[in-house]
């Protein structure tokens, strides 16, 4: 009975929690010919290693009535970086804790990271921005089951994220992030 009681409870905690998240858009429009809404970044992944900072952000775009996921990579370090590329075989892989893994494909064909100098700090900073389409396999696995880790594979290298359930952040101090369960908590925002 306890143990019914315990799974009652916890289940009724998480159902109420995934119904308090609200939708919020960056870029909401629509006209008589387009539909656009863009949700704002999510931190989903931080690196912070000495002078070298690396922030992986996730944000969903629903461009007439199409899904996407727009992939945010921002690297700020005193040392050189390298550039960031994609290209029509670069992918997202998703894996999922029920063990499925879910393929997010790009859609476009090549996109490298723009780098800029900021003199003030004397920062190297990288940032490369790309859409990746949603396959219609384990789509709605996305919106059930929390994610495990997050494979990237580049034009030139392949980088897999460890995916945790709360994420604070060392240089947003003020907002804590759920990473584990950015799909299952968003991914109605734009369907």
């Amino acid at each position: 009975m306890r143990k019914l009681f315990l799974s009652l409870f916890f289940f009724l905690s998480l159902y109420s929690y995934s119904q308090t998240i609200k939708c919020e858009y960056d870029y909401d429009e629509k006209t008589d010919s387009t539909l656009i809404k863009k949700t704002p970044d999510y931190l989903i992944h931080e690196n912070v290693f000495g002078t070298t900072s690396t922030f992986v952000f996730f944000s969903l775009v629903n461009s007439d009535g199409t899904p996407y996921l727009n992939l945010h990579i921002l690297k700020k370090s005193k040392d050189f970086i390298k550039a960031t590329c994609v290209n029509a075989a670069s992918r997202i892989f998703v894996q999922l804790s029920n063990g499925k893994i879910v393929t997010l494909i790009n859609s476009s064909d090549e996109n490298c990271s723009n780098l800029t100098y900021n003199s003030a700090e004397r920062d190297n900073i990288s940032i490369l921005n790309s859409y990746f389409l949603f396959a219609k396999e384990g789509y709605e696995d996305l919106k059930k089951y929390p994610i495990t880790l997050v494979r990237i594979k580049f034009a030139s290298e392949t980088i897999d994220y460890i995916m945790h359930k709360e994420l604070k952040s060392e240089t947003f101090k003020d907002t804590v992030y759920n990473p584990e369960s950015y799909f299952m908590n968003y991914l109605k925002c734009v369907e």
